[in-house]
């Protein structure tokens, strides 16, 4: 518990009624989870706005209300504070209530269309072979050192990333390598936290169901380094046009990272097969266990930050190379006549021309690439065309099917994704609905060194159909089939 004095942001605090003096229990925007003693932040969100549920965060016992306007009754029992912005107080409140733990350890954020979950992933991996207690916030798990915490969301809520932030402190952690996605930044969910670094992939076509345009996209980006401290440092992809947008008015110090340019931190690709990447970086040569020129952004940007935050360089790179592929990207699996699935997340048109790229420059081109792909319901409808555009140019046979269609019909989807296709390439287009059938054609249809791409779904272990996730991985699916090919 705390003194709720302690934790108030005397800069966000407009107005207060009622006893500030009071001890408080828990922080909630969800009025549903609201207990006796609890504060209750009304914070505006976009299907919902949290002040229509202040009378029943009070009837759960909330003691204290935080909202933008006060409604006409405002009972004597509950502590009542009028904030500039809810959102920002909960984050900041939040950072207060556990001890301001991002001040205690050095949290170091990634945001950009692709490339996050592998970058926070590889330097968590790095940074605890180093002997380094480390913490890990990403879409796929959060890891307070080497304990596993499920995760929900790319960035969780301001409750959840502090809480897991105490917990890494407590358990002696020195770094925490974060993603953070644009919807957390928009929402406020980083507010109260204090970076120390702050990295950028690049900017592709994505998420626009939520931003609206592109330009939007990048603002929401963009804030994350206009909120850097002068003490922390801000690290771009120099080949990504909006890498220099991101350095405009950021306080931290700037770096660059680049394939094709000078920069602070330089690579170059001697070779890319499918046991790894061969790389120049800083003119030491090492092999890397990943695959693809997106790869090499990704190892580049994971060497520059270990740098900038005072590792030694050559120690870096041998530990490096010797790291994994991060779960469901670039994962492939042999069958029965040398037959290769590769099981990718990638799930916009950026990352999927990445992927189909990386496969066509490894490739032989004696063998057909077949691809199968669709595209998450629910989410941003203008990348669904441009995903099945790219897939099918290239690749020599297209298999469309259902991605999480969650509350939408999976027909429509992919009627939008044909769209993208143009009437010389249908013939090499097959629309298969059910995922687990289109997988199964495309292993049927592959013969001798064929390659398959599976994309979309890379590490998830489930399908998302009106509201149920029912259980399905496409690792485990194309195992089982490669095993009943005959």
């Amino acid at each position: 518990m705390k003194k709720l004095s302690h934790i108030l942001p005397s800069d966000l605090v407009l107005e207060s009624r009622g006893d500030t003096d009071i001890l408080v229990s828990a922080l909630q925007f969800d009025s549903r989870q609201v207990g006796p003693g609890d504060v209750f932040f009304a914070v505006k969100g976009s299907v919902s706005d949290g002040h229509d549920f202040i009378p029943i965060a009070i009837e759960k016992g909330a003691s204290v209300i935080v909202c933008e306007s006060f409604p006409e009754e405002t009972p004597l029992l509950t502590t009542w504070i009028r904030t500039s912005n809810s959102a920002i107080s909960l984050g900041v409140m939040a950072s207060a209530f556990y001890g301001n733990p991002s001040q205690k350890l050095k949290l170091i954020g990634i945001t950009g269309t692709n490339g996050k979950t592998t970058t926070v992933t590889l330097l968590h991996r790095l940074f605890t072979d180093m002997g380094y207690n480390t913490g890990l916030l990403s879409t796929i798990r959060n890891q307070v050192h080497l304990r596993e915490v499920p995760s929900t969301h790319t960035t969780p809520d301001p409750v959840q990333i502090n809480r897991l932030l105490a917990e890494m402190c407590d358990e002696g952690c020195e770094y925490c390598f974060m993603e953070v996605s644009s919807h957390a930044i928009d929402q406020k969910r980083i507010a109260g936290l204090k970076f120390s670094g702050g990295i950028f992939s690049n900017l592709t076509h994505d998420h626009l169901d939520y931003h609206k345009t592109f330009d939007a996209y990048l603002k929401a980006k963009k804030g994350f380094f206009d909120g850097l401290p002068d003490d922390a440092f801000a690290l771009v992809n120099k080949d990504d046009r909006n890498g220099a947008v991101m350095l405009q008015n950021t306080r931290a110090s700037k770096y660059t990272y680049s394939l094709q340019s000078m920069a602070d931190f330089h690579c170059r690709i001697l070779e890319n097969q499918f046991i790894g990447l061969h790389l120049n970086i800083d003119g030491q040569e090492a092999w890397f266990r990943l695959i693809g020129s997106f790869n090499a952004y990704n190892l580049l940007s994971v060497y520059a930050t270990a740098v900038l935050l005072g590792q030694e360089p050559s120690q870096v790179l041998t530990i490096l190379s010797s790291l994994s592929p991060v779960e469901g990207r670039f994962n492939y699996i042999h069958g029965q006549g040398n037959i290769t699935a590769v099981v990718d997340y990638a799930h916009t048109p950026d990352a999927l021309k990445n992927v189909l790229e990386t496969i066509n420059d490894i490739r032989h081109h004696k063998e057909n690439l077949i691809t199968v792909v669709g595209a998450g319901g629910n989410r941003d409808v203008a990348k669904r065309p441009l995903m099945a555009k790219i897939s099918v140019q290239l690749s020599d046979q297209l298999i469309l099917t259902s991605d999480n269609p969650r509350f939408e019909d999976p027909d429509t989807i992919l009627e939008e994704m044909v769209k993208g296709i143009d009437a010389s390439d249908l013939p090499k287009v097959l629309v298969i609905a059910d995922r687990r059938q289109a997988i199964k054609t495309a292993v049927t249809l592959a013969r001798e060194n064929d390659i398959i791409l599976i994309a979309g779904k890379g590490h998830e272990t489930y399908q998302e159909i009106r509201g149920v996730k029912y259980p399905f991985d496409d690792r485990d699916i194309v195992k089982e089939l490669f095993l009943l090919k005959p």
